[in-house]
C-alpha cells in the first residue's frame, strides 16, 4: 500500500529566452558511444551548437546520424511518430546538421555541429525533434559452403545494433513552464525495495529538465540522500508524467519513522533551481 503526503511548494519556472539553460556538460553514453552535451536548446540569438561524440570501443565504429520524431508517453518512455500531436511543432525543417556520418578509431573523437535556419519563419513556441547517432555493424563476408548437405539451407544471422537519440530544441519568444508534484505516495513492496511514486503535472508552453532527488529526513533531523535521477524530463505538449522511483534500500535509515523530501531541481554546475518538492511523512 502506499503512503500519500500532501505537496508543500509548487513553483513555477520561467525560462528566460537568453542564455541557455538545457545544454548542460551532462554525458549521453550508450554501448561504446559517448555524446556531449546531451541535448541542444537554441534560445534567443544562439544559431550554433558543437556536439562531441566519441568512441570508447576497442573497434573502429561508423555512426549514421539522422532526424526522428518522438512523443513522450506520461510514463516517460517514448514513440516514433511522423506527425506531431497537438501542441506539439517538429524542429527538424528549422535546423541542420554535419556531417551525416562519422567513422572513430578506438578512443577517437569528433565534432557534429548543429545549426539553426530559417528562424525568422517560426512562430512563437517551442520546437522539438531529435538526432539519433545509429551504429553501423561491422560486415563480414558469409563463408560458401560448397557441401551438397547445405544446399537447400538458409543461415539468418541476427546483428544486433543500438542507437542514441538526443533532444534538439528551439524556442522563440518567451517561455514559462509550471510544474507541481501531485500527492506523493511510498511503499515497501513486496520485493523489500522502498519506493516512491510521483505524478507531475506540467503547464505552460516550454519543456522542463532537471534531477529528481529523494532525501530521507530522521525524526532528528539528519538528512540522507536514498536516491537521484538525472536528466529527468518532461517535454511539451505533455501536461503529465508519472514515476516510480526505487529507493536505496541499503542506507542506514529507517523508513517507518521521519521523511522523505522530495526535491526535482534545474541542473547546473552553479546553484540548483528548485522546480518543485514535496514531503512524505513515515509515521
Amino acid at each position: 500500500m502506499f503512503r500519500k503526503a500532501g505537496t508543500r511548494l509548487i513553483i513555477a519556472v520561467a525560462f528566460c529566452i537568453i542564455g541557455q539553460l538545457w545544454c548542460l556538460s551532462s554525458v549521453m553514453a550508450q554501448g561504446n558511444l559517448i555524446i556531449m552535451p546531451r541535448r541542444v536548446t537554441f534560445e534567443g540569438t544562439k544559431r550554433t551548437q558543437e556536439l562531441n561524440v566519441a568512441n570508447t570501443g576497442k573497434d573502429t565504429a561508423k555512426y549514421l546520424i539522422s532526424v526522428l520524431q518522438y512523443r513522450m508517453l506520461e510514463n516517460g518512455n517514448f514513440q516514433e511518430i511522423s506527425t506531431p500531436d497537438s501542441g506539439q511543432n517538429f524542429a527538424d525543417k528549422n535546423f541542420r546538421f554535419f556531417p551525416r556520418s562519422v567513422v572513430l578509431a578506438p578512443n577517437e573523437s569528433q565534432t557534429i555541429k548543429v545549426q539553426v535556419i530559417n528562424a525568422s519563419e517560426l512562430k512563437a513556441g517551442e520546437y522539438r525533434s531529435h538526432l539519433y547517432f545509429r551504429a553501423v555493424p561491422n560486415e563480414k563476408p558469409a563463408e560458401v559452403k560448397s557441401d551438397a548437405k547445405f544446399a537447400k539451407t538458409m543461415t539468418v544471422h541476427l546483428v544486433p545494433t543500438f542507437g542514441i537519440a538526443i533532444p534538439v530544441i528551439i524556442r522563440v519568444g518567451a517561455a514559462k513552464a509550471t510544474v507541481s508534484l501531485n500527492t506523493p505516495e511510498f511503499e515497501i513492496g513486496d520485493d523489500g525495495i522502498p519506493k516512491v511514486r510521483l505524478i507531475f503535472a506540467r503547464s505552460g508552453n516550454a519543456s522542463v529538465y532537471g534531477d529528481l532527488q529523494v532525501n530521507h529526513i530522521s525524526e532528528q533531523g539528519k538528512m540522507t540522500q536514498v536516491g537521484i535521477a538525472k536528466g529527468f524530463a518532461i517535454y511539451t505538449p505533455n501536461t503529465g508524467r508519472t514515476f516510480t522511483f526505487n529507493l536505496d534500500k541499503s542506507a542506514n535509515v529507517n523508513y517507518h519513522k521521519g521523511k522523505l523530501q522530495i526535491v526535482y531541481a534545474t541542473s547546473s554546475d552553479k546553484k540548483p533551481v528548485i522546480i518543485t518538492e514535496s514531503t512524505i511523512n513515515l509515521l
